[in-house]
């Protein structure tokens, strides 16, 4: 909890999750192998690291010291700005009496149609379900045409899966277009990961695209390590985007392809209007 706010302190009192990981990961002088240790591959994208940041957070917004005014934003409250740190044991003791305190005033017809969930919202449960299906019951060869429907509905254009074919690596190709005036050649590469990127499949990536398109794109269910984000903005070399499970997830959710949010219908009677008939 306290490199998170430590971090934050840093970045100007708010920052973006990733901004978040890589403040932290510095400061404690976490090595590759540890950062790269995956929480549970079988049911998410997240690593260790990952996992326990986004449960800091949970807390820290519970204990009144974050606020997340969008999603992957997070800021320090003026609450936060008046300690240097925090007893760790003391905010899970006040989120846990919290939690229990709310469920107690629960009412039953709340319990049987709450979606929310106080889990990190990295962590709940349609990710994992999306995440299992993705990596356990698509083939590869629907992946990828997944994919191409993700960046056709994105605005991209002439949207290509070439995989099947050998091409080096490159799964597929199209063109994006910017507000409709500006367009950009992209090749893509999409990966059914249950793990890590590192940087070696980046660099492979950016040599199979070179002189093929101005742009490359790498989507995986799985995540990136710090050094594949390094080597995919590194100066001199064509850019490549990157999109991990997460924001894959968001995306599909989005879009609403195959992810649907339900909301719960709520009926109140208003007494004044009827009295003012």
């Amino acid at each position: 909890m306290n490199p998170v706010l430590q971090a934050l302190r840093e970045l100007g009192s708010s920052g973006s999750i990733d901004e978040i990981y890589q403040r932290v990961a510095e400061n404690l002088k976490l090595p590759e192998d540890i950062l790269n240790v995956p929480h549970d591959p079988e049911t998410s994208n997240q690593t260790e690291v990952q996992y326990r940041l986004a449960w800091a957070r949970t807390y820290l917004k519970k204990f009144g010291f974050l606020e997340s005014p969008q999603r992957g934003l997070w800021s320090l409250t003026k609450k936060a700005e008046l300690v240097s740190e925090v007893d760790a044991k003391e905010v899970q003791r006040f989120v846990r009496e919290l939690d229990r305190k709310q469920r107690e005033t629960k009412t039953p017809a709340k319990e049987n149609n709450e979606v929310e969930s106080d889990e990190p919202e990295e962590a709940q449960a349609w990710r994992s379900n999306l995440h299992t299906i993705l990596t356990k019951t698509l083939s590869p060869a629907a992946f990828e045409r997944l994919i191409q429907r993700v960046l056709r509905e994105s605005g991209f254009i002439q949207v290509e899966v070439t995989g099947r074919t050998g091409d080096g690596g490159i799964d597929g190709k199209g063109i994006a277009r910017i507000h409709g005036f500006m367009s950009f050649h992209e090749v893509f590469q999409c990966k059914r990961w249950q793990g890590v990127v590192g940087s070696g499949e980046i660099r492979d990536f950016r040599g199979a695209m070179v002189g093929r398109a101005d742009k490359g794109l790498f989507i995986t269910t799985g995540t990136f390590s710090r050094d594949a984000i390094k080597e995919a903005t590194r100066d001199g070399a064509p850019p490549i985007d990157l999109v991990d499970g997460d924001l894959l997830a968001d995306k599909l959710k989005e879009l609403k392809l195959g992810v649907a949010t339900e909301l719960i219908e709520k009926i109140t009677v208003d007494k004044n209007w009827f009295t003012n008939i």
